[in-house]
């Protein structure tokens, strides 16, 4: 990414006015975001979730329904989740006991963090069974460097609270968790800021694995220069939000039924 101001690109954020704008804003951000998951192959069977806090009810959160395509969710699918499970709002009746698992808690857990993605994607779950974080072997890959956690314990599906706040724990104050075993968990103060870390680190998972394929020892980028990237140029909040935005453009294009 073009260095920029991040003053100026917050200035690019929208702004809302009401909380009621600012539940639809986030309601239609999620609803695009399964889409992008779906087009990009986020979605295998089931599996996967992304969670926005209401802006009014912050200990609830929105999710998609048990079940529904990724290729498929609209605004009016998706569900509202209380801090014990239930469903409070929305036409479907069935939550992924997994998804409240592990989100309510990273919720519960970081509340500047405002929505969380995770999925089995390919390249991630790959990266996930050996255990260890990510290099800074491109510029992509330092938007993660000493910003993401590793959950080494794998004990099978997440259907516990308590496994949840493992999960969180491993998190810590970072973007981003590798969860060994199963796949990534990314973090952002906007769904389109979490959706956005999960495609890079999806990328970056893909990039070091065909790098170490090669049988050459692959070469990071240095400390004080993967930390200053991070900082000043990939790696902060308005950074994953920007990177998004053309990803967000082409799928309301070819899908503009989802804010519906």
């Amino acid at each position: 990414m073009p260095v920029a101001n991040p003053a100026h690109l917050a200035s690019m954020m929208p702004k809302r006015e009401s909380i009621e704008d600012e539940r639809q804003y986030r309601k239609e951000q999620l609803a695009a975001a399964f889409r992008v998951f779906g087009k990009f192959g986020f979605s295998e069977g089931v599996a996967g979730h992304i969670t926005v806090r209401d802006p009014e009810h912050e200990h609830r959160f929105w999710v998609n329904p048990f079940g529904l395509s990724f290729n498929r969710i609209c605004v009016s699918d998706l569900i509202l989740v209380d801090e014990e499970g239930k469903i409070v709002e929305g036409k479907y009746t069935m939550l992924n006991q997994a998804a409240f698992a592990i989100h309510s808690r990273v919720h519960a857990a970081r509340p500047d963090v405002i929505a969380a993605a995770h999925a089995h994607s390919l390249y991630g779950k790959t990266w996930s069974t050996l255990g260890r974080l990510l290099d800074p072997l491109t510029q992509d890959a330092c938007a993660f460097y000493d910003d993401h956690g590793l959950f080494d314990d794998y004990t099978g599906v997440v259907l516990d609270s308590a496994e949840g706040d493992r999960i969180a724990a491993s998190l810590g104050d970072k973007k981003a968790a590798i969860l060994k075993n199963h796949g990534n968990l990314t973090v952002g103060g906007t769904v389109e800021e979490a959706a956005w870390w999960f495609i890079c680190m999806e990328r970056c998972c893909q990039s070091q694995i065909m790098a170490e394929q090669t049988g050459i020892k692959p070469q990071p980028i240095p400390h004080d220069v993967a930390l200053s990237t991070r900082n000043n140029e990939v790696g902060f909040p308005i950074a994953g939000w920007f990177n998004y935005q053309p990803i967000h453009q082409d799928i309301l294009a070819q899908h503009p039924e989802c804010v519906n």
